[in-house]
């Protein structure tokens, strides 16, 4: 499917509330996250508007992912600079992008797009940070320095402080109240 098919499929889609991505040149469905998710979100929004008042934390932002599969990706979160995507439509280009962040939700699909495709695709398009906050396993997974479609990888657990680095250039310290938000 090319991406102009995607994008006007998810065009009609969207009228429906319903929200898809483009993966691995495969159609998904994003799930509704629960209020929980939101919930965490929130907690990353204030800390990267506390720590990095000159970034936005976008949630829900279309990212054109199309190294990997022609893809059209779609965030929890896309970190970039104020007005980064002013102009630019639903679907935008990843070039200003510093992080994109993904809280898993509980369907079966989260391993193969959060664990596997999306940590590609970022990658490939050189996004320097992935953040994947991972409900399942309560973890935070740092994925920093893309190079040659993957990335360098840590893992950290609900309680530990997760310094990321630039260009992000956060601290999250108060990562136990994440398992507040798991099942």
């Amino acid at each position: 499917m090319s991406r102009e098919a995607f994008e006007a499929i998810a065009e009609a889609a969207a009228q429906h509330d319903v929200k898809l991505e483009f993966i691995n040149g495969e159609l998904g469905v994003k799930p509704v996250p629960d209020g929980d998710h939101g919930e965490i979100i929130m907690w990353l929004l204030e800390h990267c508007m506390r720590q990095r008042p000159d970034l936005r934390l976008y949630p829900k932002q279309g990212l054109r992912v199309d190294t990997y599969g022609n893809g059209n990706a779609r965030p929890d979160g896309a970190l970039a600079p104020k007005g980064y995507f002013a102009g630019q439509g639903e679907w935008a280009g990843t070039e200003g992008v510093v992080m994109v962040v993904e809280v898993t939700s509980y369907d079966t699909r989260t391993d193969q797009h959060d664990r596997q495709d999306k940590p590609r695709a970022y990658a490939e398009r050189e996004i320097p940070v992935y953040l994947l906050i991972d409900r399942d396993n309560g973890s935070l997974v740092l994925h920093t320095e893309p190079v040659n479609g993957r990335y360098h990888t840590q893992r950290f657990f609900f309680g530990d402080t997760v310094r990321i680095p630039a260009p992000v250039d956060i601290t999250l310290d108060d990562t136990d109240i994440l398992k507040n938000h798991v099942r």
